[in-house]
C-alpha cells in the first residue's frame, strides 16, 4: 500500500480514505460496520467524519455517525488508523447547522463543545486531524487558531485542517498561523472531481507552494460520475433523488448544481471513454482524483459494502497521458458543469 503525508504533518495516510457521511442515515449500523470493516481488511488506515454527519443534515441524527465509528474502532489498534473529525462552521453563512441552537462559530465556547463531544462519541481521547467545516466570515481567524493551538498543545488534536475554504481564506490561515507561531492548517477538504475542477485554478497552487494537502471529497460528483443519474429514470434511493423531492429549497438547489444537463452530458462523455479504455467510470473518476501532486488521499463514500470494490481499484489503477487528455478534452467541451 503507498502512504502520502497529509501537508508538513507526521499523518502518513493510504491514498483513499474513507468517507462515513452515510453512515446512521443512508445505511445503518450493520452496513456501515461492513463498509468499515472491508476498508480496513483493504489497508485503509484515514477514516474521515463530522459532529453534524450523517447527512442530510437534521437535528435528531446529529453525532450518530461519530457514535458508530466509535463503537467500531473500541476494539482496533487506535494508533493503526487515522482518524478525521470536523466542528461544524458557523451559522452566519449558507446553511445553519441543526445543532447548539443554529448558533454555531468557529470561537473558543463552540470549538470546545464540539471537541468534547467528538471525543466522547468516538470514544478516544484524541483526534489525529480536527478541520474546520466550513469557514467563519465574523470571528477572526486569529482567535479561532489560538484555540485550535490551545488543543494541539494539550494533545486532544495532533493537527489541524480546513474544508470548504477559498484561496483567500487558506492564505490568510497559514501567514497568521507563521507570523503568531500557531499551529497551522495542514489539509483543506473541498470538493474535487472531473465535474468540478475549479480547486485547480487557484486553491492547487497556494497548496502546492505552501505544502498543504487537499483532501477531495466527492471525486464521484456525489454519485454522479457513476452513471446512475444518466438512466432513464433517477434511482429512487440515491441522495440527489431524495434532495429533488425535498422541500427544502436549499436541498433542491444542492441537487441541481450535480444533477444537470451539463453534468449528465459530461459524464455520458466520460462513460464512453472508461468503456474505450476498458475501464469502471468509479474506478476512472477516482484514480483521477488521487493523481494530483497536492492530495494526500482522496475521500471515498459508501451506503453499502459492495459499492466499495471498482473504488478500491483506482489504488492500482495509473491513468496514462493520453487518457487524461481525453478526459480534458470534456471539460474543455463542456467547461465547468457544476458551475
Amino acid at each position: 500500500m503507498e502512504y502520502r503525508y497529509i501537508g508538513k504533518s507526521g499523518l502518513r495516510v493510504t491514498p483513499i480514505c474513507l468517507g462515513t457521511m452515510t453512515f446512521g442515515s443512508f445505511c445503518d449500523k450493520k452496513e456501515s460496520f461492513k463498509i468499515m470493516d472491508k476498508a480496513y481488511e483493504r489497508g485503509i488506515n484515514f477514516f474521515d467524519t463530522a459532529e453534524l454527519y450523517p447527512v442530510p443534515p437534521s437535528a435528531h441524527y446529529a453525532g450518530l455517525t461519530e457514535e458508530i465509528v466509535g463503537e467500531w474502532l473500541k476494539d482496533k489498534p487506535r494508533d493503526s488508523i487515522i482518524i478525521a473529525s470536523k466542528v461544524a462552521g458557523a451559522a452566519n453563512g449558507w446553511f445553519v447547522p441543526p445543532i447548539r441552537h443554529g448558533l454555531t462559530a468557529i470561537d473558543r465556547f463552540h470549538i470546545t463543545k464540539a471537541l468534547d463531544g467528538t471525543l466522547k462519541r468516538l470514544k478516544t481521547d484524541y483526534i489525529d486531524l480536527y478541520q474546520v467545516h466550513w469557514p467563519d466570515m465574523s470571528v477572526p481567524i486569529e482567535e479561532s487558531l489560538y484555540v485550535l493551538d490551545e488543543f494541539v498543545k494539550a494533545g486532544k488534536i495532533r493537527y489541524i485542517g480546513t474544508s470548504n475554504d477559498s484561496a483567500y481564506g487558506l492564505t490568510k490561515a497559514n501567514e497568521v498561523s507563521k507570523f503568531k507561531d500557531l499551529a497551522r492548517f495542514q489539509s483543506i477538504q473541498n470538493n474535487f472531481s472531473m465535474l468540478n475542477r475549479r480547486f485547480l485554478d487557484e486553491l492547487a497552487t497556494v497548496c502546492q507552494k505552501e505544502s498543504i494537502s487537499l483532501l477531495p471529497y466527492s471525486p464521484l460528483a456525489g454519485g454522479v460520475l457513476s452513471g446512475k443519474y444518466n438512466q432513464k429514470i433517477l434511482p429512487p434511493k440515491a441522495r440527489f433523488t431524495q434532495y429533488l423531492n425535498d422541500p427544502n429549497p436549499r436541498m433542491q438547489t444542492q441537487a441541481k448544481r450535480f444533477v444537470n444537463a451539463k453534468t449528465l452530458n459530461s459524464t455520458e462523455k466520460y462513460l464512453e471513454i472508461a468503456n474505450e479504455y476498458g475501464v469502471n467510470l468509479t474506478t476512472l473518476a477516482t484514480a483521477w482524483s488521487k493523481q494530483f501532486d497536492f492530495i494526500a488521499s482522496t475521500i471515498i463514500g459508501a451506503s453499502m459494502a459492495e459499492q466499495l470494490d471498482v473504488i478500491f481499484d483506482a489504488l492500482d489503477y495509473d491513468i496514462s497521458d493520453e487518457l487524461n487528455q481525453k478526459l480534458d478534452q470534456v471539460h474543455q467541451e463542456i467547461l465547468y458543469p457544476m458551475g
